[in-house]
């Protein structure tokens, strides 16, 4: 698929792995909507849940994101119950597709999918997944030749004086000694501040992990608005996590263009 298509269709009841709890209130904004950076946590947490209830904690136990789209087609608030579905929907022998349907019982709907790599302990690379987890995931899918290609190869605008710091945190690294997939999200809140246009509508938010970033580096976030102003129209959102002008990761958020569900 690309950068506009949809995302893959659920696979029949009973496959795929369930899991549910409360909306955290530490994860909503002020008018509780679950934010992006919590919806990430999610998709960390059902796949931690995920790895440890099956054999793939012994057989592939280290996996990295390159790529988590979220499309919110109903936002989560908070006090919600959340109902997560994760499965499948393309594969190759090192790396998969994992799709997360985040349901909650006011309404809700996000549905996401990540582009996992399978790494091995021993080297830091690539690696093969085993046989059995190639059997696991090949019951929700028959795309079996899953390819990397970058959905927002688009190289960020020149340096100006509009570049923002992106400070880290102690707590936003984790246990790899890189920044946590889930907090490169909070710049992307924080442009969504003054852009209700929207977040107001269904929207598709793209995140691209090119390299990882380390504690102490000095990042600065670049962005680009196309498309509107946030209060004249709906923009597209794209954002640039910039070391040394070395491109580290890149966001879009945009409206999606067909949010039947």
């Amino acid at each position: 698929m690309s950068l506009d298509q949809p995302l893959a269709p659920p696979p029949p009841d009973g496959l795929g792995f369930t899991s549910s709890w409360p909306v955290r209130a530490a994860d909503v904004d002020p008018d509780n909507r679950l934010r992006l950076d919590g919806a990430a946590r999610y998709l960390q947490d059902i796949a931690w849940e995920n790895l440890q209830s099956t054999f793939f904690a012994s057989t592939d136990p280290f996996w990295v994101v390159r790529r988590t789209v979220v499309d919110v087609l109903r936002p989560v608030v908070w006090p919600d119950v959340v109902e997560l579905r994760r499965w499948c929907s393309g594969m190759s022998t090192r790396w998969t597709n994992m799709r997360v349907s985040i349901n909650s019982s006011g309404g809700g709907l996000i549905e996401s999918e990540g582009f996992w790599i399978n790494i091995s302990e021993k080297t830091g690379l690539p690696t093969r997944i085993s046989d059995e987890g190639l059997g696991y995931l090949a019951q929700t899918t028959d795309q079996h030749r899953l390819r990397w290609r970058p959905w927002l190869a688009e190289p960020p605008p020149p340096e100006s004086e509009r570049d923002t710091a992106f400070w880290l945190r102690a707590t936003d690294i984790d246990q790899f000694n890189h920044l946590n997939n889930a907090a490169y999200w909070h710049a992307i809140e924080e442009r969504l501040l003054d852009l209700p246009k929207l977040v107001a509508v269904p929207h598709r938010a793209v995140l691209e992990y090119i390299a990882p970033i380390f504690p102490r580096e000095s990042v600065s976030i670049r962005a680009r608005l196309e498309g509107g102003d946030g209060r004249t129209g709906t923009p597209t959102l794209k954002l640039w996590y910039v070391v040394d002008n070395d491109v580290r990761a890149v966001a879009r958020v945009a409206p999606l263009t067909d949010s039947t569900d």
